[in-house]
C-alpha cells in the first residue's frame, strides 16, 4: 500500500508541503503565546509622515460604580475658561476740521450766501464778509439786549437773523435813496420820521420764505464744498475700518450744521447716522448756560448719550436681521472651541478737548484726539484758544469771553484723551492700539 502511493505521490511534490507545514505549526503556537499575555502588552503607535499629526488615543477607564465608558484627553467636553476680546462697536466722528478745513468750507458757503441774495434782488454789495460781520454784531447785541438768549442761540437761529439784518439794511438804504430822489435832497438831509418810516417798511418787507432759502442755499453749498475739501485720505481710512471692523457703526456728532449722509459723493456711504447739537435744543441750552458758569463741570452728556441711544437701536435691528436657526453650528463650535466674550467699544474721533473729548469720555468713550498737521491739514478751528481776538479765524463769530470759559473745559478733558494723532492715517492703528489696551487691562466701561 505504501509502496503504491509512493509510486503515485513523488518525493518532490512532498517536500514542496512542507515548508507550508512548518509556517502553520508556528503561527498556531504564536496564537497561543498571544492569548496568554495581558491585553496591554501591545502598543501600537502610529506611523508619523511629513504631514501627520499625533494624536492621543482614548483609553479604557474604570469607575468605581459604573460601567466602563471611553475618556479622552482632548477638551471637548470639558468646561473651559472664558476669554474676553474688545471688538469695536461704536466709532463716532466729529466733522468739522476732523474730516475737512473748516475755514474753507465756511468761506465758500458764505460766498454763495451773498450770492443767492444777490439773486433775490438785495443787491450786489453783501459780500461775505459782511455776512459774517452781521453775525458778531448780533451776537453782541444779543449778550448786553439778552444774556440768556445769546448764550443758547443756534447757529441756524444767529445766521438767519444775519440773512435777515442783512436784506432789511438793503431794503432800508434803497428807500431812503429814493425818498431822497423824489424830494431832490440828500440822505443825509432826511428828517428822522422819514428815517424810522423807511426803517419799519424794511423790517415787514422781508420773506420768511426768502430768507430760508437763502439759509438752503448756503447749507448745500456747505455740503458741497465739505466734499471738494474732504481730507484725502480720509477715504482710505475709512475704507481700512470697514475691512478690519466689517459690524461696526458709525456715527457723526457735530455742534455744527453738516451731515455726512448728504455728502454722497464721499463720506455718505461710510455713516450710519448722525447727530446735531441743534437735534436736541433743551440739552444744548442746558450745557451752554452751564458754561456760562463755568468751573470744569459743564457736560455735553446729552449729546453723546443720544448717540450711544442710536447705536444700540441700530445694533439690535443688525442683530435680529443676521439670527438664523443655528444651534447645531452653536452645538458643534461650543464642544471644539473656546468660549470667548466680546466687550463691543466705543471710540470718538475729533479735534476739540472740551467738546470732543471731554464730552464723550464722560458717557464711557474712548478718544482719539485730532490735533492734525496745521500746514497739511489748515486747521484753524483748535487754534482759536491760543490767539487773541484780533488773530481769530475770519469764519468765527465766538466771542472771547465763551472762549475763555472752554479753555477751563480743554484742561479738564487732557486727561481724558486715549490717544493722540498728526495724521490721519493713524486712526486704524490707534483703534487696534485702543482695543489692546482694553483687553490688557480689561478697561471696559
Amino acid at each position: 500500500m505504501e509502496e503504491r502511493m509512493r509510486n503515485k505521490v513523488p518525493s518532490s511534490h512532498c517536500d514542496t508541503y512542507q515548508p507550508y507545514k512548518r509556517i502553520c505549526r508556528i503561527c498556531v503556537l504564536l496564537i497561543g503565546i498571544a492569548a496568554a499575555l495581558p491585553t496591554h502588552a501591545f502598543v501600537t503607535r502610529p506611523a508619523l509622515t511629513k504631514h501627520a499629526t499625533l494624536t492621543l488615543t482614548p483609553t479604557r477607564t474604570i469607575t468605581r460604580g459604573r460601567t466602563l465608558h471611553e475618556t479622552s484627553d482632548t477638551t471637548t467636553n470639558a468646561p473651559a475658561a472664558a476669554t474676553t476680546t474688545a471688538k469695536l462697536g461704536l466709532l463716532t466722528f466729529d466733522l468739522d476740521d476732523t474730516l475737512y478745513p473748516i475755514s474753507l468750507i465756511l468761506n465758500e458757503a458764505n460766498l454763495v450766501y451773498a450770492r443767492t441774495m444777490a439773486n433775490f434782488g438785495y443787491g450786489d454789495d453783501i459780500d461775505r464778509s459782511k455776512i459774517v460781520g452781521m453775525v458778531k454784531l448780533i451776537r453782541k447785541e444779543l449778550t448786553e439786549s439778552d444774556p440768556e438768549m445769546a448764550i443758547t442761540v443756534t447757529h441756524t437761529q444767529i445766521r438767519k437773523m444775519a440773512i435777515r439784518r442783512a436784506m432789511e439794511e438793503v431794503v432800508f438804504e434803497r428807500n431812503l435813496e429814493e425818498v431822497a430822489m423824489d424830494w431832490g435832497t440828500e440822505v443825509e438831509s432826511l428828517t428822522q420820521t422819514v428815517v424810522d418810516n423807511a426803517k419799519k417798511w424794511a423790517s415787514t418787507s422781508v420773506s420768511e420764505s426768502v430768507i430760508q432759502a437763502v439759509l438752503n442755499a448756503w447749507e448745500m453749498e456747505r455740503h458741497h464744498s465739505a466734499e471738494r475739501h474732504v481730507y484725502p485720505e480720509i477715504i482710505d481710512v475709512f475704507k481700512q475700518i470697514k475691512a478690519e471692523h466689517p459690524d461696526v457703526i458709525i456715527g457723526a456728532v457735530t455742534d455744527g450744521k453738516a451731515n455726512p449722509l448728504l455728502m454722497t459723493f464721499t463720506l455718505a456711504k461710510y455713516f450710519d447716522f448722525c447727530m446735531n447739537w441743534e437735534d436736541d435744543q433743551s440739552g444744548r441750552s442746558r450745557f451752554f448756560k452751564e458754561l456760562d458758569d463755568v468751573k470744569g463741570n459743564a457736560e455735553l452728556t446729552w449729546i453723546y448719550n443720544a448717540a450711544v441711544e442710536k447705536y444700540e437701536s441700530m445694533a439690535k435691528i443688525r442683530q435680529e436681521a443676521k439670527r438664523e436657526d443655528s444651534s447645531e453650528t452653536t452645538k458643534a463650535t461650543s464642544t471644539s472651541t473656546t468660549p470667548r466674550e466680546e466687550k463691543r467699544i466705543w471710540i470718538h474721533v475729533g479735534d476739540d478737548l472740551a467738546y470732543d473729548v471731554g464730552g464723550a469720555a464722560a458717557c464711557g468713550a474712548k478718544t482719539i484726539y485730532c490735533e492734525l498737521d496745521v500746514e497739511r491739514y489748515g486747521q484753524t478751528d483748535r487754534l482759536r484758544f491760543t490767539q487773541d481776538e484780533e488773530s481769530q479765524p475770519s469764519w468765527s463769530t465766538t466771542t472771547m469771553k465763551e472762549l475763555e470759559k472752554r479753555r477751563v473745559l480743554n484742561e479738564a478733558a487732557k486727561p481724558h484723551v486715549s490717544k493722540t494723532i498728526k495724521y490721519l492715517g493713524r486712526i486704524p492703528d490707534c483703534i487696534d492700539d485702543i482695543l489692546r489696551d482694553c483687553e490688557r487691562d480689561d478697561g471696559f466701561e
